[in-house]
């Protein structure tokens, strides 16, 4: 799911042909890396895995029984090679869900560190949502300016010094254009 697209983000620089696709493609590749993380989704995080020949399981920690179901399509990421990419769900119990993988020895459950993504079918798309384009067209912005402005980021004609773009106050103003999409277990303290 991309935020903002090449042709967005070139159109509100006014750089023309100047940059190419794939240069401008890491600005706004940056700037769903720091959005979609906010966004609420139906994601959950896997804290351990296990295996047995041809069937692998993750470990929550919390209760997954009203979560997941025998039979649902999730996509697995960042939970090795044998996890990742989209599983159907085979077993569900309390804390855990179950796949067919293509591990060929057993391991016992082990940590996975950091934690592994989990996502379920999505509702929403973001894509549509003017506020959540603007704030990832703004960060992306920021982002290029932090990349390409000389002077600290001072940007008057007496060239005194402005506080640095990728500030705090950038992502309060994110949260703002944001607070309706935000996930509240992105919302702590």
């Amino acid at each position: 799911m991309a935020l903002t697209t090449v042709s967005e983000l070139r159109t509100t620089l006014g750089v023309g042909t100047l940059y190419t696709d794939a240069v401008l493609q890491e600005v706004c590749d940056a700037a769903d890396a720091v959005l979609l993380p906010m966004l609420w989704a139906p994601k959950w995080f896997s804290i351990a895995h296990s295996n047995i020949v041809g069937e692998g399981t993750l470990y929550f920690d919390i209760e997954v029984l009203e979560i997941f179901y025998v039979g649902q399509t999730v996509t697995i990421s960042n939970s090795g090679t044998k996890f990742n990419g989209s599983k159907t769900i085979t077993a569900v119990d309390t804390y855990s869900i179950s796949m067919a993988t293509t591990h060929t020895t057993a391991t016992k459950k082990h940590p996975i560190e950091p934690y592994g993504t989990v996502t379920g079918e999505t509702y929403t798309d973001w894509t549509t949502d003017t506020a959540v384009q603007n704030a990832a067209l703004m960060i992306s912005v920021e982002i290029w300016q932090a990349r390409t402005t000389t002077l600290n980021g001072a940007n008057t004609i007496d060239f005194q010094p402005s506080p640095y773009r990728m500030s705090a106050q950038l992502l309060a103003k994110v949260r703002g254009l944001i607070a309706h999409a935000l996930d509240p277990r992105s919302m702590v303290g």
